[in-house]
């Protein structure tokens, strides 16, 4: 019997919203058959800075115990979702961070043919979403990675936004989501079962 597929999902979240569209994709892969770690990229703000934010004080303080990514993390999955606010249009430094790192991983091949798919948060529909996830594609493409997007092959991504290459929220000042909570949520879901399909295909894996 072949090998269950595995999920790594990584995000960065400052206020909370990637948090609760990484533990959505999480629970997705859970129900698709799939071994799941869930991590998040390291903070590198200041904590005075922090401390200036409700928001993402309490967010820190309730995710305390989420283990940070490691290079074991992303060697051991078959597909990774990332989860990332957008900062100026572009990918958050942390995760940035996190990227530059793996250089020893991709020497050795080890990043080819994985399966990855990005989600991103901004304040505001054109607040730079799609230069967002483009961005984190880039990288992907220099790993040899295969990217996997929703694309527009179910009616559901018209209703969460449309954007054709990972699912995008926007957020008010408070760090609440705009759009409809469960759409959202039905998108998050599609999207990581689409990832992991693809995935066990490409690595021969089974869903149990």
């Amino acid at each position: 019997m072949s090998e269950k597929i595995k999920t790594a999902v990584i995000y960065y979240s400052s206020t909370g919203n990637n948090y609760q569209l990484a533990q959505w994709a999480a629970e997705s892969a859970k129900n698709e058959g799939s071994e799941v770690r869930i991590r998040k990229a390291k903070e590198l703000a200041p904590e005075w800075v922090i401390e200036q934010n409700p928001a993402w004080k309490k967010n820190a303080e309730a995710t305390k115990d989420v283990e940070e990514v490691t290079l074991d993390d992303l060697d051991w999955a078959d597909v990774v979702v990332f989860s990332v606010p957008t900062r100026y249009g572009n990918v958050p430094s942390q995760i940035k961070q996190y990227m530059d790192s793996t250089g020893p991983l991709w020497q050795k091949g080890k990043l080819t043919n994985k399966v990855v798919t990005a989600m991103t948060s901004a304040m505001n529909t054109h607040g730079g979403q799609e230069s967002t996830i483009l961005s984190l594609y880039t990288t992907m493409y220099h790993w040899g990675a295969i990217v996997v997007t929703p694309g527009y092959t179910d009616p559901l991504l018209y209703a969460s936004g449309g954007n054709p290459y990972g699912l995008s929220v926007s957020v008010d000042g408070e760090g609440n989501m705009k759009e409809d909570r469960e759409t959202i949520k039905k998108a998050v879901f599609y999207q990581a079962k689409r990832a992991i399909s693809i995935g066990r295909l490409i690595a021969g894996k089974s869903n149990s």
